[in-house]
């Protein structure tokens, strides 16, 4: 493969040093490529776990440019066309300049200009650092607020949460990572055992629409969020094959979300993992409702119903959903 080194520069332009959850002038974006003219190139905004493209241009003369109004410091992508992941920068109100080299499989990168992305590029060699030492030693940089989103909310319980996000510094406070992490706490305090299961309506794999309430009240239900493309899951759904022929006749049964985006991949896992139980899917990825509504921020994932729809426990897995099923129905 012949070598091909990508270079880009990229410069922030009238940008306000106002807080970001202020309205901002157009960011200007220009940038040099060397071996991609005529391809497309992407802008993307990081978006809850989901990149989503804000501006696109075509490559010219080795150059692009973009125009697009945003609120900074935050995490955006940068991809070519033929590029399945986007490069990940932290922009800032200060010229920004990247090179990259595609020589072999693995894409190599530098990132010049931006304070926040060298804490950002730090984070991977931070692995054993606990949430609180992290925000510690920079309360205030959003690569905090985004750390605690992205790598640390998974293993804690809203309280946590909220005990963490009180470390940041309160000019995070409009940031999406911290609006995302209040509005986490308050979803994922709503269905804590104890709580009312909340109704949603969501579609089978024949089109139909399908209310969760309709299927409370009969026994106990598990709903369990998965996805095809999710090996966790994969592994996990034996268990549950096995948990649903042992006790479907005394009132056991499964209510199935997933959160594939590919309906014949969704299908396929449906078949060959032989889940006999109520499937349904938004085919919405991460922005499933259902999932929203519940506050999943990872799956497999799942809560414990009993007959009176409360709920009575979460994210149990392997021999652990086997004993408390043993618990309700071998008393």
């Amino acid at each position: 493969m012949n070598r091909k080194l990508i270079a880009l520069a990229i410069c922030a332009v009238g940008i306000c040093a106002q807080a970001w959850a202020q309205e901002v002038a157009p960011l200007q974006v220009s940038g040099r490529i060397k071996g991609a003219d005529s391809k497309k190139v992407y802008l993307e905004q990081y978006d809850n776990k989901v990149f989503k493209t804000v501006d696109s241009t075509i490559v010219n003369n080795g150059t692009f440019a973009f125009s697009t109004k945003v609120l900074l410091p935050e995490l955006y992508g940068i991809r070519l066309q033929d590029q399945e992941y986007p490069l990940q920068v932290f922009l800032e109100n200060n010229p920004i300049e990247i090179s990259i080299d595609n020589e072999g499989e693995r894409t190599r990168h530098q990132v010049k200009g931006s304070a926040s992305q060298v804490r950002f590029e730090g984070l991977r060699n931070r692995q054993g650092l606990t949430a609180k030492a992290l925000i510690e030693e920079d309360p205030a940089s959003i690569v905090s607020a985004y750390a605690l989103f992205r790598n640390y909310s998974y293993s804690l319980s809203p309280q946590e949460i909220k005990e963490h996000l009180a470390l940041l510094s309160p000019d995070l406070n409009n940031s999406q990572y911290v609006r995302i992490l209040n509005d986490l706490v308050e979803k994922q305090s709503a269905v804590l055992p104890g709580n009312k299961a909340i109704d949603f309506v969501s579609t089978d794999p024949q089109g139909n629409k399908v209310r969760f309430s309709d299927h409370l009240g009969k026994g106990y239900v598990l709903l369990d969020f998965w996805a095809a493309w999710c090996g966790p899951c994969r592994r996990e759904n034996p268990n549950i094959v096995t948990a649903y022929h042992t006790y479907k006749d005394k009132g056991f049964s499964v209510f199935a979300v997933s959160l594939d985006k590919d309906k014949a991949s969704w299908e396929k896992a449906i078949a060959d993992d032989k889940l006999e139980w109520t499937q349904v899917s938004d085919l919405a990825f991460w922005n499933t409702e259902a999932a929203a509504l519940y506050g999943v921020r990872f799956i497999p994932s799942n809560l414990l119903i009993d007959p009176d729809g409360i709920i009575v426990a979460r994210n149990i897995k392997g021999e652990e959903l086997q004993e408390a099923l043993k618990a309700i129905y071998e008393k």
